[in-house]
C-alpha cells in the first residue's frame, strides 16, 4: 500500500536546504504519492462496480515526468487487465504539458537546445535530449503554416516591407536566404505580422508574390507602403495595390548616400543633407535640394542624382503633419522586429535547414506580439487625418 507523505519530514528537509523542485525534490514525493493515491482510489471504485469477479493485481512503475520533477510511478493493475486509470494514462509518461510550455519559452528567447537542457534538467531533475526538444519544437510548424495563410483585414493604413538575411544548409551546402517581413498597422493602431516568407534571394520579383499572396489572403487596400531603395519595389506594390502611396525609408537613402562621399567630407555633406530630409515642407525640402545640389553636384552627382531620381517616393512625407511622417519616414518599425531576430538567432550561425529557421523566427514573432496590445501614439488622431487625406478609402471599415 501507499505509504502517507510525512509533512514533518517534507519541512525537515527544507530547512536542511533540499529542493522544493527538481529529482530529488521535496514537491516531487508529494506529487509522486498523491497521483499513487488518486490511482488505487481509481482502481477501488473500478473493482465495485465490476460485474465479473476480479480482482489488485500489484502494480506496473514508469517514469513519469512533471511540472516538479521526474520520478517512478507505481501504477496499481487488476486482474482481469480491464482498469483503465484516468489521471495517467496507459501510455501517458507527462502529468501536465508545462515542461513542453517551458521548452518552447525558453527556445522562443533564443536559447540554444543545450541551455535549455540544462535549464529541464535544474527545473525539473530529468535530461531532455535535443530529439525530444527538437520535436516539441516542431509543434509550432503546423501553427506556422496555418499562421502564414490565415485570412487577414481589408484595409491596413500603414505597411512597413523589409528583408533579412540568413544562411540556411541546403543541398549539402550553406546557401543565403532572404526572410521577407511585412509589419502592419491596423485599423485599430496596433501593430500586426502580416506575413514572414522565404526565398534564395532579395528582389522585386519575390516581393510580387508575397503582395500577392497578401492580396489573396483579404487585403484589399494599403494606404501608405514604407519601403527601402530596392530597385523596382514601388511599382511591384503599384502592381497588386495601384493606389497605394509608396514611401521610400529616408535613413536608408542616407546610409547609401554617405557610401558614396568621401570620408574627409561626410560631416559637411551631412550638414547640408539635413535642410533636405528635415524641412517643414516639400517646398523647402526641394530649394534644400537645389542648393545641395549647387554645393556637391559636381564632386557627387551619383548621390545628387539618387535623390532627384527617387524624389517623388522620397517625399511623399511631406504632405502629413509632424505625428505622421515619424511613423512612415522611415522602416525603423519593421527594423525593430528584424533586431528581435537577430537576438533570437545571433548564437545560431546557420540553420540545418528551413524550417528550423522559420519556426524559431515565429515563436519570437509570438513573443513580441503579446506586447502589442496598445495602439500608437496619437493614433485617433492620425487616423481621422488619414481618412481625409485617403477620402473615401476607409469608409468601409470605419465605424462612422
Amino acid at each position: 500500500m501507499t505509504t502517507q507523505f510525512d509533512f514533518q519530514e517534507a519541512v525537515k528537509a527544507l530547512q536542511a536546504g533540499k529542493n522544493l523542485n527538481g529529482k530529488d525534490g521535496v514537491l516531487t514525493g508529494l506529487i509522486k504519492k498523491l497521483s499513487e493515491a488518486a490511482l488505487q482510489a481509481e482502481l477501488e471504485q473500478h473493482l465495485a462496480n465490476e460485474q465479473q469477479p476480479n480482482r489488485k493485481n500489484g502494480s506496473s512503475t514508469k517514469t513519469v515526468k512533471s511540472s516538479v520533477g521526474n520520478f517512478e510511478l507505481d501504477t496499481p493493475r487488476d486482474r482481469s487487465g480491464s482498469f483503465e486509470p484516468q489521471l495517467v494514462k496507459k501510455n501517458q509518461t507527462s502529468l501536465t504539458d508545462e515542461i513542453d510550455q517551458k521548452i518552447l519559452s525558453m527556445f522562443s528567447m533564443g536559447m540554444s537546445y543545450r541551455d535549455i537542457n540544462k535549464h529541464i534538467e535544474d527545473m525539473y531533475g530529468m535530461n531532455v535530449a535535443t530529439g525530444m526538444i527538437s520535436a516539441v519544437t516542431d509543434k509550432l510548424i503546423p501553427e506556422l503554416k496555418a499562421w502564414q495563410q490565415r485570412p487577414l483585414d481589408s484595409h491596413y493604413p500603414i505597411v512597413w516591407l523589409d528583408a533579412i538575411h540568413y544562411k540556411v544548409k541546403e543541398d549539402g551546402r550553406y546557401i543565403s536566404k532572404v526572410v521577407y517581413t511585412l509589419l502592419g498597422l491596423d485599423i485599430h493602431g496596433k501593430k500586426e505580422i502580416l506575413g514572414l516568407h522565404l526565398s534564395e534571394n532579395e528582389g522585386a520579383n519575390y516581393w510580387l508574390s508575397v503582395l500577392t499572396d497578401l492580396n489573396n489572403r483579404g487585403v484589399k487596400d494599403i494606404l501608405i507602403a514604407c519601403i527601402d531603395g530596392l530597385t523596382g519595389f514601388p511599382e511591384a506594390i503599384k502592381t497588386i495595390f495601384p493606389e497605394t502611396e509608396i514611401q521610400l525609408c529616408i535613413v536608408h537613402q542616407i546610409r547609401n548616400s554617405m557610401k558614396y562621399v568621401a570620408s574627409k567630407n561626410q560631416k559637411a555633406f551631412m550638414a547640408d543633407l539635413k535642410p533636405v530630409y528635415r524641412a517643414p515642407t516639400k517646398e523647402a525640402a526641394e530649394l534644400a535640394l537645389d542648393e545641395l545640389d549647387a554645393k556637391w553636384g559636381s564632386s557627387y552627382p551619383l548621390v545628387i542624382n539618387s535623390w532627384r531620381n527617387k524624389w517623388h517616393n522620397l517625399s511623399a512625407y511631406f504632405k502629413y503633419p509632424e505625428h505622421i511622417r515619424k511613423v512612415i519616414y522611415t522602416t525603423n518599425a519593421v527594423e525593430a522586429v528584424h533586431r528581435q531576430f537577430r537576438k533570437l538567432t545571433k548564437t545560431k550561425g546557420a540553420f540545418p535547414n528551413e524550417n528550423s529557421l522559420l519556426k524559431l523566427l515565429y515563436a519570437g514573432i509570438l513573443n513580441a506580439t503579446e506586447k502589442w496590445t496598445m495602439p500608437i501614439h496619437n493614433w485617433s488622431l492620425c487616423l481621422s487625418q488619414l481618412a481625409i487625406y485617403f477620402e473615401g478609402r476607409l469608409d468601409s471599415v470605419l465605424d462612422i
